[in-house]
């Protein structure tokens, strides 16, 4: 539309003469013009010497300079800066900085001296730098001028009103990209709506928040054809009881905050050509009405709010070329409705909720060019048709929930697609199937992916044919067999990530032959052995390396020709080498290091500062030893757990500012109080030393980690009592301080963690009673472990309100009264749970929850298997009453141990509801009267003790427990009787009855036996002489058979004369004598 602009500008019937083109002999620059222009020159900062020109007495051929042919009158005035850039429309607030651009700025002052220039028409500063100067209000006063254009020119201040008094003005320009350039503001546009002749209007950057009469007075200009008002801090729509400017042909507001419904009256503007509302809060439904706007070519709403769309409308707009609407919250299907415009060339519908399928009638969009449909919930099979866009440059279809195999419309002998097609995105869907070959028929390829799929088979040879391609990614699929060698051939290859898959085989060079461009290389989680000389110089420069497949045992020695590495995973790579000599001096500076559960022995590497951020460091699980390095100032998360580490932590520098967010040292040999220099560090979020030999007081200033969400403190030797200053974590999500030598009385302020899911403070010398804040304020608990303390008091029935605890653990205290009723409220041990509720925490989620507890008689740590764990476990303890019938209502539960109380009563005869236990250990009770029956209905039980109590009666059969034959699982029960017992019960027949009845039934089964044994003699008979009268009667028969007598006769005569001369050898040479 500005050229369009343009066209009607020159249109006017003006002419210019400039420094460009020739000019009449007999015209000539009128004197005070020229001196007007001197002075404007001198106002001016010129550092390139731009107007070096601008000399002499002929102003008109200046540079910039255009007068009128037949008048001499400077008419035109072009001084914009001749150096441009690009710009992302999309990020209007982009910082923009630039040697050559900035040289060539004109600055300074704009002098009055313009106004001299009676007949100016066009004035052009954009592109220059004049310092945040504000616009001079007497260009108000330049009555002729037409176009003005200070787009980017660094003017600043309040908008003046006085450009209203230019009234013949056509074009008017004060937008800016970037923060280098204009700062305006608005505070009313009042002075617009008199500007009747003008037809482009962009104000885009400039600030319209206090403008609130913005809409009204753009209203009022009836031959405007394009308004821009990109960024202008909007936040509504004011609104209009009538539509005035109805010749607009575009419209653009993105890029503002207009938290408002799209505007009914935009319907009334017929002659809309483009209309831009992205980046806004528009909400609710597109209006059915803008299918009234039928010359629409361009429609832009994405990122916003919108969520309901009845597309049926869009049919309508049989012009559309460009349709964006994406990232917005739209449902339901659309594709359907989109088959019949064919001018359409772009159609974005990424980030939304669309559902359906591709019809085939997609395939008749003969102009498509991008097609992306990536993050919705379309399904179905890709239709053959799509074959048919010819034009189709870009093909998403990622993260959605197509099915089926691509052969149909990759392989078709008739694909136009082969010539046209740029990129191609399946990846996460349900597709399945062999990759074509035919994939490597597409020449102009340039990106491949295909990961997050279920495609199985080898990998088609015929992609190495893709000469253009820049990126391939068939990770996370079934793919089997070995990687082609054709791959070698790919040039322009930067990125190759075939990880996760079932590839195995060697890769060799010959894979590597000519990626000179690679930089991406993920070959991770197959079977894989990478097989090169140890000279080997690879072709490329990478710049990340992900290959955890058999690079051992040594240290790949190639890996010293990679200079410019920025992340390097060799993780579980078979490597059983020290650290090399030259890997400090390649790798000190990396910014990712990931080398764990490997065998890597000797002294950890030494790191060097650098000026990034966020360098993560993870050597777990190898043979590490000796010293701790010190830290690096920009290291995120170090993980040294699993290794051989000794002595104390490392001291830092005062001056030393971290910036970690992830500590794990566990399960090393180090030593010493835990240093106070962590509390500075204010980014902690995981702080894991647990499991090594640290010794002293809990720093109380740790309660200043303000972002701390994991402490885990287990299996150290540390002392005291808690600091009360924990009670400042806000963040915690999970407390470990288990099996150490703390004391005293649980802080009060504990009960300010309301974000805690875990508390475990097993295995201490903890006192006083288990505090009632527990149930009242940490709601969020999951896991809790008092176990191996001396906690004493009843159970607070306040642990009842923790709906979602999983685990309660408080055996071996000295626990007093009875079991809570209320425990039926444990709801998180009523359902199943799943895998997915898996937690970690950390950066890339290095810290894996996990907890001890007892189970099947032994003490097990789950760590991926957490979220399974339902228990209950009071064991131990001074309990008394009757077990709570509502027990029997925690469906889920797979563990429930109350032994060594003092229970008394009936096992709850709905003991078989518990369908998920597995250990059930009710034994050193006072427990009475029978076993329910039910307990046979319990099938994954697999550990039952009921041992010493007073229990009766016969012990239930049945299911699963036929298999718990353990006499000990009900010693002590002297009213027990039956199996697996050698106790009989009343009624029952004794064992000597049950000998007698044997040796009956023995004398029934002998004449059972005389009658077996009187058939078998007839019946050899009957069947020998058939036999002899076969041979008699088939003469072929008679001689197979007396052929396979002598065949066997002649082997056992060649045995055993071997055999015999055997023996008669070896008793000569007298190795049989005595």
């Amino acid at each position: 539309l500005v050229v369009l602009f343009a066209l009607l500008f020159i249109g006017t019937g003006l002419e210019f003469c400039s420094s460009t083109r020739s000019i009449d002999s007999n015209v000539s620059c009128i004197q005070s013009e020229r001196e007007a222009l001197v002075k404007f020159k001198r106002s001016l900062i010129d550092q390139s010497s731009r107007l070096s020109s601008w000399v002499g007495e002929d102003c008109c051929s200046w540079n910039g300079v255009g007068c009128s042919k037949t008048t001499g009158h400077v008419l035109k005035l072009d001084l914009r800066n001749p150096t441009s850039f690009q710009f992302d429309r999309d990020f209007p607030a982009y910082y923009f900085n630039d040697t050559n651009y900035s040289r060539t700025c004109l600055g300074g002052e704009v002098n009055p001296s313009l106004l001299n220039l009676k007949h100016l028409l066009y004035v052009d500063l954009s592109m220059n730098n004049f310092s945040n100067i504000k616009i001079p209000k007497f260009l108000g006063s330049l009555k002729s001028l037409r176009y003005l254009n200070l787009s980017c020119a660094g003017f600043g201040g309040k908008v003046p009103h006085h450009l209203g008094n230019l009234s013949s003005l056509q074009y008017l320009d004060l937008s800016r990209i970037g923060e280098d350039f204009n700062d305006l503001t608005v505070d009313s546009l009042r002075w617009a709506s008199t500007l009747s002749s003008l037809k482009y209007l962009d104000l885009g950057g400039v600030n319209l928040g206090e403008a609130t009469d913005w809409l009204h007075a753009i209203n009022m200009l009836p031959s405007l054809l394009e308004l821009n008002l990109v960024d202008c801090q909007l936040d509504s729509i004011p609104a209009l009881s009538y539509v005035n400017f109805t010749s607009l042909a575009s419209l653009d507001l993105h890029w503002n905050y207009i938290n408002s419904t799209i505007p009914l009256w935009l319907s009334n503007i017929s002659g809309l050509v483009h209309l831009h509302l992205d980046d806004n809060s528009f909400h609710g439904p597109i209006p059915d009405a803008l299918g009234k706007l039928t010359s629409l070519k361009v429609l832009d709403l994405s990122q916003n709010s919108l969520h309901t769309l009845r597309p049926t409308w869009l049919s309508k707009l049989s012009n559309l070329v460009y349709m964006d609407l994406s990232l917005n919250v739209f449902q339901g299907p659309i594709l359907c409705y989109l088959g019949n415009l064919t001018s359409l060339a772009i159609l974005n519908l990424f980030s939304n909720r669309f559902t359906g399928s591709i019809p085939s009638d997609m395939g008749n969009i003969a102009q498509l060019t991008v097609l992306e449909l990536s993050y919705n919930e379309f399904e179905g099979e890709i239709p053959n048709t799509m074959s048919n866009l010819c034009s189709l440059r870009v093909f998403d279809l990622s993260s959605n929930k197509f099915s089926g195999e691509i052969l149909g419309f990759v392989g078709s002998l008739s694909n136009c697609l082969q010539n046209s097609l740029e990129e191609l995105n399946l990846g996460f869907n349900k597709l399945s199937g062999y990759l074509p070959d035919q994939l490597g028929e597409f020449k102009n390829l340039e990106h491949l992916i295909l990961s997050s799929n279920s495609f199985s088979g080898p990998i088609p040879t015929s992609l190495g044919r893709l000469s253009s391609l820049e990126e391939l990614d068939v990770s996370d699929n079934h793919l089997n067999g070995s990687i082609p060698s054709s791959f070698g051939q790919l040039s322009k290859l930067e990125l190759l990530d075939i990880s996760n898959n079932s590839l195995v085989g060697l890769v060799s060079e010959l894979h590597f032959a000519k990626l000179v461009r690679l930089n991406e290389l993920h070959m991770s989680s197959n079977s894989l052995v990478l097989n090169v000389s140890s000279q080997w110089v690879p072709p490329f420069q990478l710049q990340i390396i992900d290959a955890s497949c058999k690079l051992g045992p040594q240290f790949p020695p190639w890996l010293q020709t990679q200079r410019h590495v920025e992340k390097l995973i060799m993780s579980n790579a078979s490597i059983s080498d020290t650290i090399p000599e030259w890997f400090e001096d390649v790798y000190s500076r990396i910014d990712y290091l990931d080398l764990s559960h490997n065998q890597i022995r000797g002294k950890l590497p030494q790191f060097e500062e650098t000026n990034g951020f966020g360098r993560q460091f993870i050597l777990n699980s190898n043979k590490f030893e000796g010293p701790l390095t010190p830290f690096t100032s920009d290291v995120y998360s170090l993980d040294l757990s699993n290794n051989l580490l000794s002595g104390h932590i490392p001291q830092i520098d005062d001056n030393m500012f971290l910036t970690l967010v992830a500590l794990i040292l566990s399960n090393n040999y180090l030593t010493g109080a835990i240093p106070e220099y962590l509390c500075e560090i204010e980014t902690l979020e995981v702080i894991d030393l647990s499991r090594n030999q640290l010794s002293g007081r809990l720093p109380g200033c740790l309660g200043d980690l303000q972002e701390l969400v994991v402490l885990d403190l287990t299996n150290n030797s540390l002392d005291g009592d808690i600091p009360s200053s924990l009670g400042s974590l806000s963040q915690l999500n999970s407390l470990h301080l288990h099996n150490n030598r703390f004391h005293g009385k649980l802080p009060f302020s504990l009960q300010n963690l309301t974000n805690l899911k875990l508390l475990d403070l097993g295995e201490n010398e903890f006192v006083g009673i288990i505090p009632p804040w527990i149930g009242e304020q940490l709601s969020n608990l999951k896991f809790l472990n008092l176990q191996s303390n001396k906690f004493n008091g009843d159970i607070p029935i306040q642990l009842c309100r923790l709906s979602t605890l999983q685990l309660l653990n408080l055996a071996q205290n000295n626990i007093t009264g009875n079991i809570p009723h209320c425990f039926r409220n444990f709801t998180a041990m009523v359902v199943n749970h799943d895998a997915e509720e898996y937690i970690e925490y950390g950066l890339e989620q290095q810290y894996k929850e996990n907890i001890l507890d007892s189970m099947k008689g032994r003490e097990l740590e789950y760590t991926r298997t957490i979220q399974f764990l339902t228990s209950i476990d009071l064991s131990d303890n001074h309990i008394v009453g009757e077990i709570p019938e509502e027990l029997m209502d925690l469906f889920g539960l797979r563990s429930l141990n109350l032994a060594g109380n003092h229970l008394k009563g009936r096992i709850p005869e709905k003991i078989g509801n518990l369908k998920q236990l597995e250990t059930l250990d009710f034994s050193r009770n006072k427990l009475f009267g029978s076993i329910p029956p039910s307990l046979s209905a319990l099938h994954f039980l697999s550990r039952l003790n009921l041992s010493f109590n007073n229990l009766s009666g016969r012990i239930p059969m049945g299911n699963q427990l036929q298999t718990l034959d353990d006499q000990s699982i009900y010693i002590g029960n002297d009213g027990l009787c039956g199996l697996p017992l050698l106790k009989s019960c009343p009624g029952d027949k004794s064992y000597d009855d049950h000998k007698h009845v044997s040796e009956n039934k023995g004398g029934e089964e002998s004449e059972y036996l005389w009658f077996f044994y009187a058939g078998i003699g007839p019946g050899f008979l009957v069947g020998f002489l058939g036999f002899c009268g076969i041979l008699h009667f088939k003469k072929s028969w008679r001689y197979a058979f007396f052929q396979l007598v002598d065949n066997i006769y002649n082997r056992l005569v060649v045995a055993i004369e071997v055999k015999a001369t055997w023996v008669q050898r070896k008793f000569h040479k007298g190795e049989f004598r005595a």
